[in-house]
């Protein structure tokens, strides 16, 4: 088939162990090997694409994704897809563990996770859960360019929740770390604290007060604000949206879209959860200023969407072996140069939301919906009350202009992050920030 134009071959081979307790008794330990690959073909406007587990032949895979790439071709011929060129990755300060989980057995990791939960049930919590989970992959890439790259990761976190109830309602506390550590990850945050601060937080939640409803100023922790940057401008931000109508941010390079002391970065190369030296192209990664002093810089581009709209390819990524679509790594709003009690001496009402439990948002309408994990009343500037059931809701664009303050308390948030159908790792982060009006209501 003399009329494909280009091809690649990602193999992958990893294990990944789980572990998850029920109110302190085990519910499930698995650990799961796998091997397999993905491979690509382009035929002038279409895409062939395979996968395959288990044993693998590679030269069988690849003219399936040739074969189908070439029908595909001939019975709906599209426009010639061109791809943004891309050098050899160069692959250094690869992040470095200091204890292998597998040096440590499955018993050892059960009664370190059993001492753990110990400590989230607290008086008035009635139920917990807990889950710790690991992998260690070794991923190659390969193209027909002539592109030929490899390298190994290893991922460990956990996850804490307490659930109080009393009178018919419950409220849940939770706490969560994941990063590219080893079994050290324990000595580097104080899991049986977490889990203490998950339970008083549920505990606490039960008598908070509802939150009042309408437009105020509100400061919104790294957390929350974490979030924020990552639904609402780091989704809008992805080329392969931008394309399709579903971004507010669509035509606006060049153009003020926030205050101009925001900067919102997205940056593969950090040592946070979102981290790789290449992307599931081959493409180097590289630090992405999004928004510079308020102004939008660059989308995040895959090899096809940086050619199609200008940009540097390196944000394609996927889950597996499945399909790389564009997407974010580690996103998050760059320090400023205030400070979290100046924030709340400027407040006279207002509230301060800490935490996240979700919420959903439309990139293409540029609106959006929060849920906080629990917020303070602030009043004559000074925080007072707690404050439960607490959203923010509102327009992306108002958000970002109406941010007042930015602080320098930087910190980072580790999750994994959902796009057609594909899960991986991601951070997101901010300092604490003070934005002058928002909608905020209880949910």
């Amino acid at each position: 088939m003399s009329q494909i134009d280009f091809f690649d071959a990602r193999i992958i081979e990893g294990t990944v162990t789980a572990i998850t307790l029920d109110n302190g008794d085990v519910d499930d330990i698995s650990v799961n090997f796998s091997q397999g690959a993905s491979v690509r073909a382009l035929c002038h406007g279409s895409w062939g694409f395979t996968s395959i587990e288990g044993e693998i032949e590679l030269n069988n895979a690849l003219d399936s994704a040739k074969e189908l790439a070439y029908k595909m071709n001939s019975y709906s011929p599209k426009d010639k897809i061109e791809l943004a060129s891309i050098e050899d990755p160069k692959i250094g300060n690869l992040p470095t563990i200091k204890i292998n989980p597998n040096d440590i057995s499955i018993a050892e990791k059960v009664s370190l996770l059993k001492d753990i939960e110990k400590n989230a049930r607290v008086n008035g919590v009635k139920s917990t859960s807990l889950m710790y989970a690991e992998s260690q992959v070794k991923l190659e890439y390969t193209n027909s360019e002539g592109i030929d790259c490899e390298y190994e990761s290893v991922r460990t976190g956990f996850a804490i929740s307490a659930i109080a109830s009393e009178n018919d309602q419950y409220q849940v506390g939770r706490e969560s770390r994941f990063g590219i550590h080893g079994y050290e990850i324990f000595d580097l945050h104080d899991a049986y604290d977490l889990a203490q601060n998950a339970g008083n937080t549920a505990v606490d939640l039960l008598s908070a007060k509802q939150p009042p409803g309408g437009t105020l100023p509100v400061i919104l922790d790294p957390e929350l604000a974490g979030v924020f940057v990552h639904e609402a401008v780091g989704h809008a931000s992805e080329a392969d949206l931008v394309q399709e109508g579903s971004s507010v941010l669509k035509g606006k390079i060049g153009e003020s879209v926030a205050s101009s002391i925001v900067n919102v970065i997205d940056d593969p190369t950090l040592h946070e959860y979102g981290y790789y030296p290449f992307d599931s192209e081959g493409a180097q990664a590289k630090k992405n200023n999004i928004i510079k002093d308020g102004v939008l810089n660059s989308f995040l581009h895959s090899r096809e969407t940086a050619h199609e709209l200008g940009g540097r390819p390196g944000n394609c990524r996927s889950q597996g072996y499945s399909t790389p679509i564009v997407r974010m790594s580690n996103t998050y709003i760059e320090n400023g140069d205030s400070n979290f009690d100046e924030m709340v001496e400027m407040i006279n009402d207002g509230i301060y939301l800490s935490g996240s439990r979700g919420g959903q948002v439309n990139t293409g309408e540029g609106i959006f919906q929060f849920n906080a994990e629990k917020g303070y009343l602030i009043e004559n500037g000074e925080i007072t009350d707690l404050l439960k059931n607490v959203s923010l809701s509102g327009n992306t664009l108002d958000i970002l202009n109406n941010v007042e303050l930015v602080g320098n308390d930087l910190k980072m948030h580790s999750g994994r992050c959902g796009k057609n159908g594909q899960l991986i790792p991601v951070a997101d982060g901010s300092p604490h920030i003070f934005v002058s009006q928002a909608l905020v209501g209880g949910d």
